[in-house]
């Protein structure tokens, strides 16, 4: 018999598998994802960090200067 066909099957079952797992931890982790970018981008920015409420909130400000 050819066995081909059952190494593909295989192989697109293990790619799923992973698939879903990929975007399982991104819809778990990705409010933080989400506060350390936005983190990196004020600091680039040259703005200041502003935490939000809940993860994924965060946004970035004006830095307030100091007289």
């Amino acid at each position: 018999m050819d066995k081909r066909g059952q190494a593909l099957v295989e192989y697109i079952l293990i790619i799923a598998l992973i698939s879903v797992i990929a975007i399982g931890l991104v819809n778990y982790f990705g409010g933080y994802l989400k506060d350390v970018i936005t983190k990196t981008s004020c600091s680039l920015a040259s703005e200041e960090y502003i935490e939000g409420d809940k993860p994924g909130e965060a946004t970035c400000g004006k830095i307030k200067e100091v007289n």
